[in-house]
């Protein structure tokens, strides 16, 4: 079905309000995918926060033009799958990383983070960066080793005190004098 320029208009326009929201963006190739995979991973990418589009090329072109991901304009070849992270950096690789494993012919094109555009291997980096509540979880164990190690050496030096009165008050009672 043609799209009447009305219609494109309405699809740059929300693809770009999307792109400069977005943390990430990865094109996908998606030749052989049936729909029941297709409509499993929008459903997915609707809980994880990512944005699902196919969309013509020339379409996605024009809607990158002054956000971050205008880097990839000139990679955008063959019928792609756009996934453009809303919440987090690592969603949409996550999500594309996890139905490539059940589908061979769902294969990474472009992967494109705050103005950079990387090699499609780097599907597997931005699929291992931690989430919100995981990089949320780090910072606190970071904040909190060292009053924690703080607590051991001060334990360690009691305990070692202890040991040596223990020891100094044993061999008192061993050597009456």
């Amino acid at each position: 079905m043609a799209l009447n320029l009305s219609q494109k208009k309405e699809i740059v326009a929300e693809l770009a309000e999307v792109a400069a929201k977005a943390h990430s963006l990865i094109a996908v190739e998606y030749a052989g995918t049936t729909v029941e995979q297709m409509t499993a991973m929008r459903k997915k990418a609707r809980e994880n926060g990512v944005f699902l589009k196919v969309v013509k090329n020339t379409l996605v072109s024009r809607a990158l033009i002054g956000t971050g991901f205008e880097v990839v304009k000139d990679t955008l070849t063959g019928p792609l799958l756009y996934a453009f992270s809303t919440e987090e950096p690592g969603a949409a690789g996550r999500l594309i990383k996890e139905f490539a494993k059940g589908n061979g012919k769902l294969k990474a094109k472009i992967v494109s983070v705050e103005g950079q555009l990387f090699p499609a291997a780097h599907v597997d980096v931005l699929a291992s960066l931690p989430n919100h509540e995981e990089a949320l979880a780090m910072l606190a164990r970071v904040l909190t080793e060292p009053a924690s190690m703080f607590a051991r050496a001060l334990k360690a030096m009691a305990d070692k005190q202890a040991d040596g009165e223990n020891t100094a008050e044993a061999s008192s009672q061993a050597d009456p004098v």
